[in-house]
């Protein structure tokens, strides 16, 4: 099943960051953050990619059109330029990159791929968070019920790091644990060709009209995941995601290598 990744948005909020790359582009241990999501994916046996680009575009382009030269081994002839493959970490990935403007709203970029989805369901997410959510999982669940979209709802990870007692005595300090009220929209969709239809254009922002329309109309359910879910809209939530993974304990990593 294809897979779009909305890559597009300015990540006004990491500033720091985003001045230099766009947000997907964040590295994450090495690789960007949008490599992680796609890792996620292609686990569970999806590796078609339509990635929607925006703001500095061209640097997500740049990845992907050297992704098999940086992460392999190779010999080069200097004297006719011939370059011989020693070994390769190269996925057995698809990846359709597509401009869909610097302004382009969510859900306008969402409306951009309806004529190259066509009648196909299609999964759905942000190139900016990351999540141990079992994809497969989540299309069967989608399956289960004949309605136009699945978003799945997750648990907003605690403001605050956590304390873990025996009587009174501090055990553990838990940081930002997912123990946050409520659920809200961890993005991870899963999507009918028909959600176009409630999009008008490109100046609609899908979380907004697209989304309260489809659950008003009834065609909204939500898939609970309780488990690990991870934005990253501030520095702070960065310098979280690489600790984790250098320390081996990244609970988004559901690949083996």
């Amino acid at each position: 099943m294809k897979v779009l990744i909305l890559a597009g948005g300015l990540g006004t909020r990491l500033a720091e960051e985003t001045e230099v790359r766009p947000k997907p582009m964040v590295d994450i241990g090495g690789r960007p953050i949008i490599w992680h999501i796609m890792k996620t994916y292609a686990h569970y046996g999806h590796r078609e990619f339509l990635v929607a680009l925006g703001y500095k575009g061209e640097d997500i382009k740049r990845f992907f059109l050297d992704y098999r030269v940086v992460t392999s081994s190779f010999s080069v002839s200097l004297s006719d330029g011939k370059v011989a493959m020693l070994d390769s970490e190269a996925e057995d990935w698809d990846v359709e990159l597509v401009e869909t403007g610097m302004d382009t709203e969510t859900g306008g970029r969402v409306k951009r791929f309806a004529s190259r989805l066509g009648d196909e369901t299609f999964m759905m997410t942000y190139g900016d968070g990351v999540s141990n959510v079992n994809v497969n999982e989540l299309l069967a669940f989608h399956r289960s019920h004949d309605k136009l979209a699945t978003v799945t709802a997750v648990r907003p990870p605690s403001r605050f790091g956590g304390l873990v007692f025996d009587g009174d005595r501090v055990v553990e300090f838990v940081e930002k644990p997912q123990i946050g009220e409520g659920w809200i929209n961890g993005g991870y969709f899963v999507l009918e060709p028909g959600v176009h239809d409630y999009i008008d254009g490109d100046d609609i922002i899908f979380e907004r009209e697209p989304m309260e329309r489809l659950a008003a109309d009834g065609q909204l359910m939500a898939f609970r995941h309780d488990a690990f879910w991870q934005p990253m809209d501030t520095l702070r939530e960065v310098r979280l995601l690489r600790q984790m993974w250098a320390e081996d304990r990244a609970p988004w990593k559901v690949w083996r290598s």
